[in-house]
């Protein structure tokens, strides 16, 4: 058997009562939106706390969100992950070639008559996920040495590249392919500009106090007492930003429960193929269990809170794009949950490990 990280799951750490019923908690916090959004003025109340087209409540909220996962990564570790340059090569490969081209097919399919909806996607699609993939490959006892790896390549990348992506697949490829009249008018500064707010500020603090704390108060304190502390700070900030989604949309899911549907179902079919076409490269590849998993969930999340940062900074908060950025967290959650279980079936299949 090759040689792996993996650790059987009674030597892992366990997920706490927050984080084993983070499914609960999302669906709760969905639905308390609807509500107050429903029921209640807060949206007029949360639209007024604006700078420009900067919510500055889901502004917090979403760096807040990011911060503890980028805290976590360890970026020295980053070159070990380059010892095999066919696994990597393939890993950028999937994640930032095919997934976005995969995206813009199942956006153009399903949604080439609703505009807005479909540049959400597009949205989506080119934003690998830098934060929950952590949480789905520990539920599914994937490598945590190769997940912060790919997690901090991404980090980089997507701060370097997320803008000409966008701008690319928002505004040259639909001409490709004859579609005219989508009304996008988006600049790369724009993209930058809500990249740097949302990603580049909690990656730069991530980095910085990660290495300034640990200078200071060493690695151990800062792995077992400072990590501990922030990182329900994740969480509850995805709650709450949820929460306040939900309640500025609130009005607008009731109203329109199909058009849920209608986003879902690409989603569904993205988060499906992309998991099982890279596990099986990876596999292929010769990958063991712990690193085909990393590869496999980092290809296959999403980061929505960049998505939906975008969405909300360059068409507003209030837009189509943001809608559709908004329940891309209702179907990855389930989705993904289910994957972690198809990935357990894999393993005993495919590894031979119980």
């Amino acid at each position: 058997m090759s040689r792996n990280n993996f650790a059987p799951s009674h030597e892992r750490k366990r997920l706490g009562f927050l984080d084993r019923f983070l499914t609960i908690w999302i669906f709760a916090a969905m639905l308390i939106g609807v509500g107050l959004g429903y029921f209640t003025p807060i949206a007029s109340s949360l639209d007024s706390l604006s700078n420009g087209t900067t919510n500055v409540p889901l502004a917090i909220g979403l760096i807040l969100m990011m911060y503890p996962p980028l805290a976590k990564v360890k970026y020295e570790e980053i070159p070990r992950i380059f010892k095999n340059f066919k696994l990597i090569g393939m890993s950028l490969f999937v994640t930032w070639i095919i997934a976005p081209m995969f995206m813009f097919l199942l956006a153009y399919l399903f949604m080439k008559y609703s505009p807005a909806y479909f540049t959400g996607l597009i949205l989506i699609g080119i934003a690998p996920c830098i934060a929950m993939v952590i949480v789905w490959n520990e539920l599914a006892e994937g490598n945590r040495e190769y997940i912060a790896g790919l997690v901090g390549i991404n980090s980089i990348l997507q701060v370097l590249f997320y803008s000409s992506f966008a701008y690319f697949y928002l505004t040259k490829m639909p001409e490709l392919i004859g579609m005219k009249g989508l009304g996008i008018s988006i600049t790369i500064g724009q993209i930058a500009e809500s990249v740097f707010i949302y990603l580049g500020i909690p990656f730069i603090a991530g980095i910085v106090s990660r290495y300034v704390l640990i200078k200071i108060k060493g690695e151990e304190w800062f792995t077992k007492k400072y990590l501990p502390v922030v990182s329900p700070i994740t969480l509850f900030a995805l709650l709450f930003t949820i929460i306040i989604m939900f309640s500025l949309k609130g009005e607008m899911m009731v109203k329109i429960p199909f058009d849920v549907v209608k986003i879902a179902v690409p989603l569904v079919i993205y988060f499906a193929v992309m998991f099982v076409i890279t596990f099986f490269l990876a596999k292929r590849l010769g990958a063991d269990y712990g690193t085909t998993i990393a590869l496999a969930f980092t290809a296959t999340g999403n980061n929505f809170e960049l998505a939906i940062a975008v969405a909300i900074g360059v068409f507003g908060i209030n837009s189509g794009e943001a809608f559709a950025g908004v329940v891309g967290p209702l179907v990855e959650v389930p989705a993904l949950i289910g994957l972690v279980k198809l990935a357990f079936w894999f393993r005993k299949r495919y590894y031979k490990i119980n």
